[in-house]
């Protein structure tokens, strides 16, 4: 009962607990203990293909599964402890072996919340190992020219640049503290460089956090982006 009216506190301050829609889908399921809120997707926009075939609100996500969004499309979805905002002309694949707790953004960009444990998510240019991490991801495709956008909103990371393994870096951030770019040109003095937060938001942090029960490490700190 106590992590729910956190996690309500958490959403209405975000705004995010309107009449309609994945808030209100978030508030309803709260208020009756339904946490985590049901697993699989829980919002669909535009097109949004799993394994080759048009996907529905509602359905599960397995291990071995491969999700895809078209143009001007979004889903979002639960898996387990982990929520997850994939943005359009995006796909991203599972591993088939769950315990394994491998992700794979194959192109495109998604914004993650992960509940305890280790997992391992891929890229074109980089290997992620995370462990109760909220992170975002945009991937640029592969070539000598890829590159990888990765901010740790928060929690613990090692991350390691595929073209220069010796290069990896392991660090904690709690609120947005070094995004960088992981690029795949060996003509560059170094693989990984310090970005800016882009294209991801607290709000969205809240909403996904919301959508398993939890609140982010920042709530309650004035802290914002």
């Amino acid at each position: 009962m106590h992590t729910r009216r956190r996690t309500l506190k958490a959403l209405a301050a975000a705004g995010l607990l309107g009449p309609a829609g994945i808030s209100g889908l978030i508030r309803d399921a709260l208020a009756k203990g339904e946490v985590p809120i049901r697993p699989g997707l829980n919002r669909i926009k535009g097109e949004v293909i799993i394994n080759h075939k048009p996907a529905v609100e509602g359905q599960l996500i397995k291990p071995g599964d491969s999700i895809v969004t078209g143009r001007n499309s979004e889903a979002i979805y639960v898996i387990g402890q982990d929520a997850y905002l994939q943005r359009e002309l995006s796909t991203v694949s599972f591993g088939a072996d769950a315990l394994q707790n491998l992700m794979r953004v194959v192109s495109g960009k998604i914004l993650s919340v992960f509940g305890k444990g280790a997992k391992t998510i891929q890229t074109s240019t980089a290997t992620i190992g995370i462990r109760g991490t909220g992170c975002y991801i945009e991937d640029e495709g592969t070539g000598a020219k890829a590159r990888t956008y990765f901010c740790l909103c928060y929690g613990s990371v090692d991350l390691t640049p595929k073209a220069a393994p010796q290069e990896a870096e392991s660090y904690t951030t709690t609120h947005h503290d070094k995004p960088m770019y992981v690029h795949n040109d060996m003509k560059m003095p170094k693989m990984m460089v310090p970005a800016e937060v882009i294209n991801h938001t607290d709000e969205e942090l809240t909403l996904l956090e919301g959508l398993v029960g939890r609140v982010t490490p920042f709530y309650g700190t004035g802290k914002k982006y």
